[in-house]
């Protein structure tokens, strides 16, 4: 599509520094790399709107790695002869920005993805510098695909899983793109729309510029103040402004 020169001179010309933000896609897909990826296709459009604006971004396949089952940070110290998990969330734990994608089955997120927010889970008992959940200052969305209806509950449910481990969720945190209902063209096909849907492309790009400034919101501010949600404070008697001071 042309730009003329005003819509030309917003992409050019806008205040907003990203530099030294980063972000990474982690593509929920039951596809190996090497193996096209619809979801994939879609992410790659928020993806390209990143690295526009100088932010580090990194697309990695969940499904790549051996990730056991469980709520630890490391099964192999629970019966499992080999985790990737451990080197899987330094990555998680090093960007400002974690997009989960993730395919639609059965009106469901993707195995692999509720694998990955089970292992995400398996972290959150850990402490930030400031005392608070590990995942706090962290910003997070969510890109879904597929051939049938889902996109809204398979959304909701990555992202209330994110917040409750403590990721900022902005506004229009979510994007999505379905097919016709059954058998049919999946995103990146031919023909299939996808990449011309404007309600999918505009959601896409929105959530992409609420995911940037939410995260230098944070880390301009160094995150989230750290009064009141303290766990260490709370566990050594503080009550921050709790209504029952004897609570134990």
């Amino acid at each position: 599509m042309q730009l003329n020169s005003e819509q030309q001179a917003l992409c050019d010309n806008h205040p907003f520094d990203f530099t030294g933000l980063s972000a990474l896609f982690l593509n929920c897909t039951l596809k190996p790399t090497g193996v096209t990826s619809n979801t994939e296709a879609l992410i790659d459009v928020s993806r390209s709107i990143m690295a526009a604006n100088k932010v580090k971004t990194e697309i990695l396949r969940p499904v790549d790695y051996l990730l056991p089952p469980g709520v630890y940070p490391d099964m192999t110290e629970h019966g499992f002869e080999r985790d990737d998990w451990p080197g899987l969330c330094r990555k998680v734990m090093a960007a400002n920005i974690l997009v989960i994608g993730t395919p639609i089955w059965l009106g469901e997120e993707s195995s692999v993805c509720r694998r990955v927010i089970e292992r995400l889970y398996g972290e959150s008992g850990k402490l930030n510098r400031h005392g608070q959940y590990v995942y706090y200052g962290k910003v997070g969305g969510t890109i879904i695909t597929g051939n049938e209806d889902g996109v809204k509950h398979c959304a909701m449910s990555v992202l209330y899983a994110l917040q409750h481990l403590g990721y900022t969720i902005p506004p229009q945190a979510d994007a999505g793109w379905i097919g016709e209902a059954g058998p049919g063209p999946s995103y990146a096909d031919q023909g299939s729309g996808g990449p011309e849907n404007e309600f999918t492309q505009r959601n896409t790009t929105f959530m992409t510029w609420n995911l940037l400034h939410m995260a230098r919101m944070l880390e301009e501010n160094h995150g989230i103040p750290a009064h009141g949600n303290q766990r260490d404070k709370w566990e050594a008697g503080c009550n921050f402004d709790h209504p029952n001071p004897d609570y134990r």
